[in-house]
């Protein structure tokens, strides 16, 4: 997938700095090991490669299970974590 497909950027957390292909979602939540990153859309938009990229801040991680302590629980359960081809490695 070539760089000008991605209209976004991760700022901050454990994908900082990669691309994504937002699909105009303003959470973005990225599955890790069983963990959700979330990264939320905000007004900056950053040049990379001579593209404006719309930036996404990185916001925290949540335990879809609620079984880890000091970990954020979901109050509704239902997450959707982004497919990871809308993410650059």
């Amino acid at each position: 997938m070539a760089d000008n497909d991605y209209d976004a950027i991760l700022v901050g957390g454990p994908r900082d700095g990669s691309l994504l292909r937002s699909e105009g979602t303003a959470v973005a939540e990225v599955e890790i090991d069983r963990l959700l990153h979330r990264y939320h859309i905000t007004t900056k938009q950053r040049e990379h490669d001579g593209a404006r990229l719309t930036v996404y801040t990185y916001d925290g991680v949540i335990d879809p299970s609620g079984a880890q302590p000091g970990v954020e629980t979901p109050e509704t359960g239902a997450h959707a974590p982004i497919r990871e081809d809308r993410i650059s490695q």
